[in-house]
């Protein structure tokens, strides 16, 4: 696909700064992928021919491996156990072992979250991956071109942020997930609803701020600036984001928390301020992790189907090892809210 290194020709980052158009772009072309518009198609031929690529065969399919490689971004996290159960469900009924990595971080691919890349190219072709599983935050320029030069197959599990155009993902209806929760407490009656999202820009938690706005203008509410709610998704700071909300001269009598882990830090928040829940101010999470089960009250919660995600994604892996190409490079499961303790009408 790519040419050796050392072998003294032009890299696929020269000709793609030739061409102007990115390094994934001009791999396609290289490699007779059909993705890509006419023009460009055309511009980054005439480079190719120009300066001598050298392009090479695309090797046969790879045969059904006795092995797939699993990539966690942490093990300790609450999401791990969900994802590795499904893994572990789908790949017994495919008569298939796994091989688990933590990437510990989300990599820049010189940092400690290099680590399962090195990992899996240290087991020399003979051993190496057949094909991948992530469940990472992102996966950056660095690694998508080490498995693309491999011709490993990648299929990411749950992605925060868009993957590569040429990376399938398997994830959650965030949009929809975020519209039943603010729905639910619309019919309890309340109208003063604030949202604490994850990352402003982060794909699955906008999805999910965007369906709670949708929610609020089919019910002809307003959302107010102040309502709107970033940070990261952990309690700490979902923790300060509700206060911060009770500040304000007129707080939310509900708040929508786009994770388990951030409703469980306005809950804590609360609490601090001698405030209970369901009775003073409702709250919903997004996740339905067992977190959510155990807490005090138990919390309501949207379910993202975390386990069967992870058996698709490793099902879709499989298909790409046979040589399929999926319809669509992102394939979404539905999510449902889950009615606990945590929410009630508002106070009188």
């Amino acid at each position: 696909m790519v040419r050796a290194t050392g072998s003294g020709g032009p890299t696929l980052a020269v000709v793609a700064r030739e061409a102007g158009v990115s390094v994934p772009t001009a791999s396609k072309v290289a490699n007779g992928r059909q993705d890509v518009a006419p023009e460009t198609r055309r511009r980054v031929t005439e480079v190719l021919d120009r300066l001598g690529y050298v392009r090479r065969q695309r090797p046969p399919a790879h045969r059904r491996p006795d092995l797939v490689d699993l990539v966690v971004h942490d093990l300790a996290g609450p999401r791990a156990g969900a994802v590795l159960h499904g893994v572990d469900q789908a790949a017994h009924e495919a008569g298939l072992g796994v091989v688990i990595s933590a990437a510990l971080t989300g990599a820049r691919g010189d940092g400690p979250g290099r680590g399962w890349l090195e990992r899996l190219s240290a087991r020399g072709p003979a051993d190496g991956p057949a094909g991948v599983l992530l469940h990472v935050k992102e996966l950056d320029a660095a690694q998508h071109a080490w498995l693309e030069q491999r011709h490993i197959p990648c299929v990411m599990i749950d992605p925060v942020a868009d993957p590569p155009a040429d990376i399938p993902s398997v994830g959650a209806t965030n949009w929809q997930g975020g519209v039943s929760a603010t729905e639910h407490l619309i019919g309890l009656g309340h109208r003063r609803i604030a949202v604490i999202g994850g990352a402003r820009h982060r794909t699955c938690g906008a999805g999910r701020v965007a369906g709670h706005r949708s929610a609020m203008s089919a019910a002809g509410l307003q959302v107010p600036p102040e309502y709107v709610r970033y940070g990261s998704f952990d309690e700490a700071g979902a923790g300060r984001q509700m206060l911060d909300l009770l500040a304000l001269p007129e707080p939310p009598t509900a708040v929508f928390a786009c994770s388990d882990a951030m409703a469980l830090g306005a809950v804590r928040a609360l609490g601090e301020r001698g405030l209970r829940v369901p009775r003073d101010v409702s709250v919903v999470g997004f996740d339905d992790l067992p977190q959510a089960v155990w807490a005090t009250p138990a919390l309501t919660t949207v379910r993202q189907p975390l386990s069967e995600m992870a058996a698709a994604a490793l099902r879709l892996l499989l298909r790409l090892l046979d040589g399929d190409r999926p319809e669509g490079m992102r394939t979404e499961l539905s999510t449902r809210l889950v009615v606990r303790d945590s929410t009630a009408p508002p106070a009188a």
